[in-house]
């Protein structure tokens, strides 16, 4: 069941939003549903979420000092360990 809900937004955020959901392809309205919902959902904590993909949920960006070639390699290394 659907309803309706008022937001008090910053004029400029709200043009941005709807910008972007109209580049998506998506309604304003269900990009905020679809968001809402992902931070409102019961997580199940059995499996670690990866810092880019908690960076899109939390709005909290991801430093400019990480090393993304040598995490690759750490990781190449660690697939290449656990798979011999």
């Amino acid at each position: 069941m659907d309803a309706k809900l008022s937001l008090k937004l910053n004029e400029n955020v709200i043009k941005r939003a709807k910008k972007y959901a109209s580049n998506k392809n998506v309604s304003l309205s269900r990009l905020i549903e679809n968001y809402l919902d992902s931070i409102t959902r019961e997580q199940n904590n059995d499996f670690e979420i990866s810092p880019f993909v908690k960076s899109i949920s939390t709005g909290k960006s991801i430093p400019n000092d990480i090393d993304a070639k040598k995490i690759r390699e750490d990781y190449t290394q660690y697939v290449d360990r656990k798979y011999q």
